[in-house]
């Protein structure tokens, strides 16, 4: 297949997930900012935000103090923040057109209708009247983007560059929440203990679970309150859990067998290494080192698989 279809259907799937899960982690401040708390906590969460997309430095060069108003709009309707949704669902579109040929019809018309559907939306001040139902729709568009792809495409190489692109972009995100919502947990806002810690502690989980669609699957496994622990054993090593780290890397890896060429050995070879890691992992283990370096080091190997996926694969970075 010519390195620049792969490219470009790579980066459609990548930019689709990257919305999706934009989406989610919006949705879930959101929901949570409603709730009943201190301004510093409600003002930590939205900084979250910004710290999970690695978005503080370019929101402050806009805007003087972190709101949700600022946050929302900046992460939602920017078109000059390339991780905003509008700026995601265009880049998706974008490398869809350019590879119209390759996709089935389907395939391009849910692409098409999503950026021509958020442009409408946003126009009409839709985002503004229900947040909350316009991260379902994203959530939605996506969802429906991967499943036309599934239950359509030939599974080619044309399929397995596009489920790639899917599953490294899920794996980097997942860890990156994770990692700045466990962190978001050693505030000093609230003694431990404390009935108002208790409180806020089950809300917090809660809201991480929902924003990657595990809080009913954590009740259907562990069947107990929601403990730390548990939660990053679910998101991290559990391979039966869509969005965990151990369940992405899996599908990275198969894909990249799929697809695997003359100089893309030990791209593969350091992605089976990282998959095992997590397939033979504790969490145990892994908390006593230190969740943040552990996340810390699974987005630099993450990051990295990215550069020699492209290197092996895709078009040159100009």
């Amino acid at each position: 297949m010519l390195s620049r279809t792969a490219d470009h259907l790579y980066w459609m799937s990548r930019y689709t997930e990257r919305a999706e899960n934009t989406a989610r982690m919006l949705d879930v401040n959101y929901q949570t900012s409603l709730l009943p708390q201190s301004a510093e906590v409600a003002q930590l969460g939205w900084q979250g935000v910004l710290s999970i997309s690695e978005l503080r430095p370019a929101y402050f060069a806009k805007y003087d103090a972190i709101t949700p108003e600022g946050v929302m709009e900046f992460m939602v309707k920017d078109e000059s923040n390339p991780s905003s949704i509008i700026s995601c669902l265009r880049a998706a579109r974008e490398n869809a057109r350019a590879v119209r040929g390759a996709l089935t019809t389907e395939s391009w018309e849910t692409q098409n209708t999503t950026w021509l559907d958020v442009n409408r939306m946003l126009r009409i001040g839709q985002f503004e009247r229900d947040p909350g139902a316009f991260f379902e729709w994203v959530k939605f568009r996506s969802h429906l983007s991967r499943g036309v792809t599934l239950g359509t495409m030939l599974q080619d190489e044309a399929f397995y560059f596009s489920r790639l692109g899917t599953f490294l972009e899920r794996a980097d995100n997942t860890a990156r929440l994770v990692d700045v919502k466990f962190h978001a947990m050693n505030s000093e806002f609230f003694g431990a203990g404390t009935e108002e810690h208790q409180e806020y502690d089950f809300y917090h989980w809660s809201a991480i679970l929902r924003s990657v669609s595990a809080f009913e699957v954590y009740r259907k496994v562990y069947r107990d309150v929601i403990k730390p622990e548990r939660v990053a054993e679910l998101l991290i090593l559990r391979a039966d859990m869509p969005r965990s780290l151990h369940h992405s890397l899996g599908e990275v890896v198969a894909n990249l067998t799929k697809v695997a060429n003359d100089q893309s050995a030990e791209t593969l070879r350091r992605a089976g290494k990282l998959l095992g890691e997590l397939q033979y992992g504790r969490v145990d283990e892994i908390l006593a080192t230190g969740l943040h370096a552990y996340l810390t080091q699974f987005l630099d190997r993450v990051n990295e698989l990215g550069g020699r996926i492209s290197q092996d694969f895709l078009v040159p970075a100009h």
